[in-house]
């Protein structure tokens, strides 16, 4: 991959960075930046470079250990420098939710996009047959859940010209869930449209159980469970009927950020049927201290990895103190997500450095640009003293910052990561 944007100047448009500072990519390791110094702009949001590594290394250890694969969802970040370093760590391709996606990844210097959702858009689909046909070192596999969207994409793809086909996967819902055929007959005939595509070639089965439920509970995992056994049953009457192209490599996908375990162990007899079990898991990537630090994978028993860390911090100032047990920071709903939960207070530090003691603190309410921190009436936290906040759903911060600057455990940047929301 590329070094995307490491000559990209940089000034006043990114937050976080300290005021009046012109510089590149490149240029900010070198400044010896400090967070709990107070050398940057607030609120400032920071990834821990060690958190990062040690997430990447266990997801790489378990698709190692349960043999599938992984095409992290590259929407989680948006960011060519982390999508950089999961590439690095031996991601098989990446997801994509857009076509805007796709062009992103393409650019970045990604070679296999996985788009995980239907490609029906008439520009979009003219788009990418064109740059399919134009650079054969590009592959996208997208998904269809219709005969009209088989027909529109055969149709793009034959206008194009170039000779390639277009790999597709048919894509299985669930009741009340997203997209996805509803049914084993469905997914037969849409198969069969695929079939006599000309222009394409059915090379597998998508499914995505994050819609069923976003805690694991007992019950939960049971629905899951059910449904991907039942995604197991359709894929391998799709091959009895021998409906996948013949010779492709043939693939099944799942998996969000919080059942991607059982995706891997209800899914696992499909391997000796010569199918790529791909995770689309992207969260782990930073993690949180909300959402999926009560959910994931690595809270349960069966875990035998090191658990995925909090990455991802957001850093504001006390701004005011306007009555006992409240302060106001500068950090609001433009700042951190608040979908899956408030922030979460987990440090403080004056401005001498000290850390301040935050028990029985916590966020109440944001407002656009402000925090609502509820402290104990003898708190000593003052005005001007730095609180790091934690997030639950990584994804609706990340998608607020441009830039996240990258720490070391003692909060000195040693480099950044730009985003492209």
């Amino acid at each position: 991959m590329r070094d995307y944007d490491a000559d990209d100047l940089m000034g006043e448009q990114f937050k976080g960075l300290p005021m009046g500072e012109a510089l590149t990519v490149e240029d900010i390791p070198a400044r010896g930046w400090n967070v709990l110094r107070g050398d940057t702009a607030t609120p400032v949001a920071v990834l821990r470079a060690s958190a990062l590594d040690r997430n990447i290394e266990t997801m790489r250890r378990y698709c190692e250990q349960l043999g599938v694969s992984l095409a992290p969802h590259a929407k989680t970040s948006l960011s060519p420098q982390l999508i950089a370093r999961q590439h690095d760590a031996g991601a098989w391709a990446f997801t994509a939710a857009l076509p805007f996606h796709v062009r992103l990844l393409w650019s970045f210097g990604v070679q296999r996009v996985l788009l995980a959702n239907e490609l029906v858009d008439p520009a979009a689909l003219r788009w990418v047959a064109g740059q399919l046909a134009v650079h054969p070192e590009r592959e996208l596999i997208c998904y269809v859940d219709s005969v009209a969207g088989v027909e529109e994409a055969d149709a793009a793809m034959a206008d194009a010209g170039g000779g390639r086909r277009l790999p597709v996967v048919i894509e299985l819902g669930h009741q009340h869930g997203r997209t996805g055929v509803r049914s084993p007959d469905d997914a037969i005939a849409l198969a069969r449209a695929v079939a006599a595509a000309p222009h394409l070639m059915l090379v597998g089965v998508a499914a995505y159980e994050g819609t069923i439920a976003t805690v694991r509970t007992p019950e939960t995992v049971a629905v899951v469970d059910d449904f991907l056994d039942s995604v197991r049953q359709v894929t391998t009457r799709l091959r009895e009927l021998a409906l996948f192209d013949d010779g492709a490599e043939l693939i099944v996908t799942a998996g969000g950020s919080v059942f991607f375990d059982r995706v891997a162990s209800v899914l696992a007899p499909l391997t000796e049927a010569g199918f790529r079990i791909v995770l689309r898991s992207g969260c782990y990537l930073t993690h949180d201290q909300g959402l999926y630090a009560a959910s994931s994978p690595a809270t349960t028993s069966d875990w035998q990895l090191p658990a995925f860390e909090s990455a991802l911090e957001v850093w504001a100032r006390v701004v005011s103190r306007p009555e006992s047990g409240l302060a106001l920071l500068n950090a609001g709903r433009r700042d951190v997500s608040h979908d899956a939960g408030l922030p979460v207070p987990f440090a403080a530090h004056n401005s001498a450095g000290h850390a301040i003691d935050l028990a029985g603190a916590r966020i109440t309410a944001l407002s656009d640009q402000h925090a609502f921190l509820t402290i104990a009436d003898h708190s000593p936290l003052s005005v001007g003293d730095l609180v790091g906040l934690g997030v639950s759903h990584p994804c609706t911060t990340l998608d607020r910052w441009r830039l996240l600057l990258l720490v070391d455990d003692d909060y000195t940047v040693i480099g950044s990561a730009r985003t492209y929301f």
